[in-house]
C-alpha cells in the first residue's frame, strides 16, 4: 500500500468551485471527509515497463501519436480500494452533500497515487523523456483495453482491481494508463509532470491542471 496525498485546490476543482474560498462549514466538511478517506482508502499501484510494438496497446490514432518515437512504455494501475467505494455508498444514503464532496476527494486522491508512479518511473528513467498518462476511453483509445491493461499487470489477483462487462474498473476509484519513455525529447503537449525540473512547485499542478508545455 502507498500513502495518499489529497490536495484540497484539486478537491475544489472537481466541485466546480476552484476560484472559490470555502467556508467554515465547509472547511468542516472538507476536514471530516479527508480523515474518513484517509481511514478507509488502502491505495495501491503496479506498473510494467512493455514494449510498445509488442504490447497490443497501439489501438487507435490518437495513442500512436500520443506515443510516437518511444519504443518503450508502461502500463500502469491505482486503485483506493473497495472501502472507498463503500464510504461513498454510504454517505450517498445519509447525506449527498458529503458523498459529492468524497466523491471528489477520492478522485483527487487516486490522481496523487498515479502521481507518485509517474515519479518512480521517472526516476528508474533518468535522462530520458516521459509523456503523461494516456488512459482507455481518451480520444478514439478503446475502452475494452482496461482488461488487457489489467490482465498484463495482474491486478485481479495482486491489488483485486478489475472491471466489468461494461469495462468499468472496480472499484471505482481506480485508474489504468499507458505512458511512453523516449530516448528524445517530446514534443509539447505530450511531456509528462514527473521529468519536469518544474514539478514540485508548479503552480498549474497545484490547481490540477497542466500547463502547454
Amino acid at each position: 500500500m502507498t500513502d495518499i496525498t489529497i490536495n484540497r485546490e484539486e478537491v475544489l476543482r472537481y466541485l466546480g468551485g476552484a476560484d472559490t474560498k470555502p467556508d467554515s462549514s465547509m472547511y468542516a466538511l472538507l476536514d471530516e471527509c479527508e480523515k474518513e478517506l484517509s481511514d478507509a482508502a488502502a491505495a495501491k499501484y503496479l506498473y510494467k515497463k512493455v514494449k510498445l510494438a509488442d504490447s497490443g496497446l497501439l489501438l487507435g490514432e490518437d495513442i500512436k501519436k500520443h506515443l510516437a518515437g518511444c519504443e518503450f512504455g508502461y502500463a500502469v494501475c491505482a486503485t483506493l480500494g473497495a472501502s472507498v467505494d463503500r464510504l461513498i455508498r454510504s454517505a450517498q444514503i445519509s447525506d449527498m452533500a458529503k458523498a459529492v464532496v468524497l466523491d471528489a476527494m477520492a478522485s483527487a486522491a487516486v490522481e496523487s497515487v498515479c502521481a507518485q508512479v509517474d515519479e518512480i518511473i521517472a526516476d528508474e528513467n533518468k535522462g530520458k523523456y516521459l509523456t503523461w498518462r494516456f488512459a482507455p476511453g481518451y480520444g478514439d483509445y478503446p475502452i475494452e483495453l482496461q482488461q488487457k491493461l489489467l490482465t498484463m499487470l495482474d491486478a485481479p489477483r495482486k491489488i483485486g482491481l478489475c472491471a466489468s462487462s461494461e469495462y468499468l474498473l472496480t472499484p471505482s476509484k481506480s485508474v489504468t494508463s499507458v505512458l511512453g519513455v523516449s530516448e528524445s525529447p517530446v514534443e509539447a503537449g505530450r511531456r509528462g509532470c514527473a521529468v519536469c525540473n518544474m514539478a514540485k512547485t508548479c503552480k498549474f499542478r497545484k490547481a490540477g491542471t497542466r500547463c502547454e508545455f
